[in-house]
């Protein structure tokens, strides 16, 4: 494991464990005071998995899942059901190959969320990593209607050593657009990266704005990839969930960084949103530097979830 790797894990474990005090201690428990598998059984896992904020509808599956799983591989002990447990969150997590398709190719990427998500924060750290990868990016300073957005992008982008185009407040956000797909083609850039406004109680100019933003990129850029993914605040659990769902009602969303998953007791929400909304949970953020948003890794993840502490201490 990379020094990065294995910094950003041992962040990640630590990160979570406001979520793993809500889960796992109450998990073992159950595998523990129960001497067979019963419905009361399957009951308990389900009241705790709730209340970790994996959401009604994910909690469902990973049960049904195990029950089957506890069927066909004729289990009679509780404590043998917890491999099992986390098979199945993890099997609910899966991203899939084609999720980082935006990297392989041409691509704008847009990037949305209400203020106060850490959106443009991402926008700089995704940059960076992009960078990193030996991408050419340019963004697009296009979320004109938030009070110094343009400045601390313009902060990320001098990390990053990036170039951005726009930043002016109270700009027409797709004139930005138009001018950044200029720019990108003019430099033969790989990613174009958007940081966009997202006014849910502004729905229908957000959406119209969004519209004219695809309007335009159909007609200069109409061979670029395309990604739209959305900021979410992992301390805000079902909020989150919520936010999630309004969004993917008037755009397209491709994917959902996660962020602030270092402070919160909720943790379960990257699985809910995942499960309810079937939109992958793409990138994770656990602090403030470049290093600290990750690709969402479901197998680091869950394991992360279920470490204890000690475990963590042993592997490093």
């Amino acid at each position: 494991m990379s020094e990065e790797k294995k910094g950003f894990w041992g962040r990640l474990v630590e990160g979570l464990g406001k979520t793993r005090d809500n889960i796992v201690a109450g998990i073992d428990s159950i595998f523990s005071g129960f001497s067979s598998i019963d419905d009361d059984f399957y009951e308990e896992i389900e009241e705790i998995l709730i209340m970790g904020d994996l959401g009604v509808h994910a909690t469902t599956e990973i049960i049904e899942n195990l029950r089957e799983k506890v069927k066909k591989e004729h289990i009679k002990e509780p404590g043998q059901c917890k491999e099992l447990l986390i098979a199945s969150i993890k099997e609910q997590m899966d991203v899939g190959e084609t999720a980082y398709r935006f990297e392989q190719e041409k691509s704008v990427v847009l990037v949305i969320g209400v203020n106060g998500v850490g959106k443009t924060t991402s926008v700089g750290k995704l940059a960076g990593k992009l960078k990193d990868q030996g991408k050419k990016v340019v963004i697009a300073a296009a979320d004109t209607f938030r009070a110094a957005a343009g400045e601390q992008l313009a902060e990320w982008t001098n990390r990053a050593g990036v170039e951005m185009i726009g930043g002016q407040e109270g700009a027409d956000p797709a004139s930005v657009v138009y001018d950044a797909v200029a720019a990108a083609k003019a430099r033969n850039a790989d990613v174009l990266l958007c940081d966009t406004a997202g006014r849910l109680h502004n729905k229908k100019n957000l959406m119209e704005e969004l519209k004219k933003i695809h309007r335009i990129l159909e007609k200069e850029f109409p061979d670029a990839f395309r990604e739209t993914l959305v900021v979410l605040d992992g301390t805000t659990g079902q909020n989150a969930l919520a936010q999630a769902r309004q969004f993917s009602e008037i755009a397209d969303i491709t994917g959902i960084v996660l962020t602030k998953m270092d402070g919160t007791a909720k943790g379960g929400i990257a699985v809910a949103i995942q499960s309810e909304l079937g939109i992958p949970v793409k990138y994770i953020g656990v602090g403030e530097t470049i290093e600290d948003l990750q690709k969402f890794d479901a197998e680091q993840f869950v394991n992360a979830l279920f470490t204890r502490e000690e475990e963590n201490e042993q592997e490093s």
